[in-house]
This record gives C-alpha cells, sequence and structure tokens, in this order.
C-alpha cells in the first residue's frame, strides 16, 4: 500500500510542478460557450436551413483552421531553425509586400482585433506554399517532394476558399481534405 501512495503522491507532485513551470491547459469551448456565441451573434433571428448548412461547413472550416494554422506553425518552425530570427526575410517579396500592407491596415482600425502578432499571421493559405517552395531547401528533408506538397496545400486551400465564402462542399470533397489532411500529418508530423 504504501508503494502506491507513494506512486500517487509523486504523481500529484509532477502535475504541481509541470503548473508551477507554466504549463499551459488545452482549451477547450463547450456547450455554455457555444450558447453564449449563438446568443451574441442573433443566430435565432437566421434561415434555419442556412443555419444547418453553415453548421455543417463549420466542422469541415474547423479542421481546415486547425490544419492550416498548423502548417503555418510548421513553416515558421522551419524556418526559424534555418534562418534565426531574420527568417521573415528569405520570404517572397511578393508575400512580404502583402503581409506589410495587411498589417498597416489592420493598424488603422484599432477599434477591432487584429489578424495575429507576427507576420506568417496574416499570410494567405497559398502564401505558405509559396514559401515552402521558395525555400525548398528548409522543407526537403521532412517534404521530400515538393510538386506533392504544393498539391495537397491547394487542394486543401480551394476547399477552404469554397467553405469560407459561404459555399457547400460534397461529401466527396470532405472525405479528400480529411485524406489530404492525414497525408500531410502522417508526412509532416
Amino acid at each position: 500500500m504504501d508503494e502506491l501512495y507513494t506512486f500517487v503522491y509523486r504523481g500529484v507532485l509532477t502535475q504541481e510542478s509541470l503548473d508551477k513551470a507554466g504549463r499551459r491547459e488545452r482549451p477547450s469551448f463547450g456547450p455554455e460557450d457555444a450558447e453564449q456565441m449563438r446568443a451574441a451573434l442573433s443566430l435565432d433571428l437566421l434561415d434555419g436551413d442556412r443555419l444547418v448548412e453553415a453548421e455543417r461547413m463549420a466542422v469541415i472550416y474547423t479542421a481546415i483552421h486547425a490544419f492550416e494554422n498548423s502548417v503555418r506553425h510548421f513553416v515558421s518552425v522551419a524556418m526559424a531553425e534555418e534562418h534565426e530570427e531574420q527568417w521573415w526575410q528569405h520570404v517572397p517579396s511578393k508575400v512580404q509586400k502583402k503581409v506589410t500592407s495587411r498589417i498597416d491596415d489592420d493598424s488603422k482600425f484599432r477599434w477591432h482585433g487584429s489578424r495575429g502578432g507576427a507576420e506568417i499571421e496574416y499570410c494567405d493559405f497559398g502564401d505558405l506554399s509559396s514559401i515552402i517552395t521558395t525555400n525548398w531547401g528548409v522543407f526537403e528533408d521532412v517534404l521530400v517532394d515538393r510538386e506533392w506538397a504544393k498539391s495537397i496545400l491547394s487542394v486543401l486551400e480551394r476547399s477552404r476558399n469554397i467553405v469560407m465564402h459561404g459555399g457547400i462542399l460534397a461529401r466527396q470533397d470532405v472525405e479528400r481534405i480529411g485524406v489530404n489532411i492525414k497525408d500531410w500529418l502522417r508526412q509532416a508530423g
């Protein structure tokens, strides 16, 4: 019994140490949060059929949103490992100009939240592919095939844009998204 007590007590101490060291808890979004958002957005005033379509597409958007931001993280980490703090200088100038313009635009509308704090957060999904392909040497060991990487990101960007602009995806498009995300994650981690 002493061994069990010691084992459990060490686990509790480990958890406390991790919390004190700044462990971040996984964020959650529960039913209460959803209900508060529904009320704030006046969803009860909108057409029921359109809401059902939107809720279906919201599930797809959730997956694409998480994937897109994981690619952003992948790109920024890989570029920083290669070029350190100056990695943004290795981004195509066309992307840099677009991002600078968006940051400037955000600064004019201080009443509204911004896209984020780092340049990469102002990039379009397609810009991530451009950063990868123009810096292929940084990504080659992980992604191996440049055309494969471009293709995956291109297909997902097409689906993302349809969902983001009010379109409805067919079942086979949804399945393709899932396969592409799985393939990318198997390759890139």
